[in-house]
């Protein structure tokens, strides 16, 4: 065997092993999430179910539908609304430059940089002040405006690459600011928004600060509710799996039907920037 040929089978198992230790968690969660109750003890962990049972997800469901529902409402314009307005200072950023735009944009960045938690209380006074308070139009607004810094970002680096002759001819044949946006940039830029959208959708979903802070039980998205399935003296493990699986699925879906795009807008980017 060559030294080549022995160095890339090293790696291979090393990544293997690598990936059986990463899905060790995800296989214990998946087997508890189809056992029954009785089934779900340290002993036999690892054993496989000796009876398949979906009560724990029929439970998870039944309790997380209305959270799963608030959440969809929330991360979907949130998404949406990050993504359109990125887009548009990207391309306004990078292409219709006036004077101070650099340090706008460097002030825009600083954005990503505030924790959440050193602007909770203002935020609250602000969002009672407006009657957003403890609702979902409240949560979009926040997440819209969080993620404005990074989808800034990432479409401006994208629009850098775009010859500025595509934009001269668009011009010449009677675009102006909207025109070229609409018919030049957003179709060559839909692996941006793949990218934006699929990154934003998985912060809003995942995000839990904001939703435990700023919402009350009816109003609050899945990750909040998951902590409510576990009763007060004995835990239903296989609820609780099933829960958190149910949770993660949308953004698991989202990355298996959209990952390609994802990697190419992203290589793009970086190309591009």
């Amino acid at each position: 065997m060559s030294l080549e040929r022995f160095n890339r089978s090293l790696l291979y198992g090393v990544l293997i092993v690598l990936a059986i230790l990463y899905l060790v968690p995800i296989y214990v969660m998946l087997i508890t999430s189809v056992k029954g109750l009785q089934e779900i003890t340290l002993d036999q962990m690892w054993a496989l179910p000796k009876h398949f049972n979906l009560g724990g997800y029929q439970e998870a469901f039944k309790k997380l539908i209305p959270n799963l529902t608030n959440s969809f409402l929330l991360a979907i314009p949130a998404t949406l609304l990050s993504a359109l307005l990125g887009s548009l200072n990207g391309y306004i950023l990078s292409k219709w430059k006036f004077k101070g735009a650099d340090v706008l944009f460097t002030l825009m960045l600083f954005g990503m940089f505030i924790p959440y938690q050193s602007i909770l209380i203002p935020l609250i006074q602000f969002l009672q002040m407006i009657k957003l308070y403890n609702s979902i139009p409240g949560l979009i607004l926040v997440h819209v405006v969080y993620g404005l810094p990074i989808c800034t970002l990432m479409f401006r680096n994208f629009y850098v690459g775009v010859p500025n002759e595509v934009l001269e001819s668009a011009k010449i044949d009677g675009n102006g600011f909207f025109g070229i946006y609409r018919y030049m940039m957003i179709p060559l830029s839909l692996t941006g928004f793949v990218v934006v959208g699929i990154w934003q959708f998985t912060s809003v979903w995942n995000e839990f600060l904001f939703a435990v802070t700023l919402t009350t039980q009816k109003q609050q998205p899945i990750m909040v509710a998951l902590q409510n399935l576990s009763g007060s003296q004995i835990v239903q493990w296989n609820v609780q799996m099933a829960g958190a699986i149910l949770a993660a699925l949308p953004t698991l879906l989202v990355y298996m039907f959209l990952s390609r795009y994802f990697i190419r807008g992203l290589l793009a980017g970086s190309i591009k920037g």
